[in-house]
């Protein structure tokens, strides 16, 4: 894999209930509505379970993942292609955390940066 190893933790205040946020990550109707700028395939379950692989695309960079973790707070993402690592999310009432690390031509923290806040505006406008 071509890149450099990135690594960054952000975690920041969400005007949001701990179940909010769990289904804005763990379902993916939701999450294709406020994580902006990757395209989906179109077979995906109503709640992400281990095991299942899927890959998006942000322009024409693929990134694979693997479901590898799921939990009330919790959801462990297995990377490849594009990024090569994890990316967790860990949340609760009120707050949500991302940890990404992983080999990668792409600004990771840019990236990270940009999903959390419109991440945050998507649960404002919605509850």
């Amino acid at each position: 894999m071509l890149g450099k190893f990135q690594q960054s933790q952000i975690r920041i205040e969400i005007a949001a209930s701990a179940d909010a946020i769990h289904d804005s990550i763990l379902h993916p109707a939701q999450l294709k509505k406020w994580l902006l700028g990757q395209s989906f395939p179109p077979e995906m379950p109503t709640e992400l379970p281990p095991g299942f692989e899927f890959t998006t695309w942000t322009g024409p960079v693929s990134i694979h993942h693997r479901v590898e973790v799921v939990k009330p707070n919790c959801l462990r993402l297995l990377l490849s292609g594009g990024i090569d690592g994890f990316h967790e999310w860990y949340w609760g009432e009120g707050w949500v955390q991302s940890r990404l690390e992983g080999i990668s031509m792409l600004p990771l923290n840019l990236g990270q940066t940009l999903s959390l806040v419109s991440l945050r505006q998507f649960l404002a406008t919605t509850n």
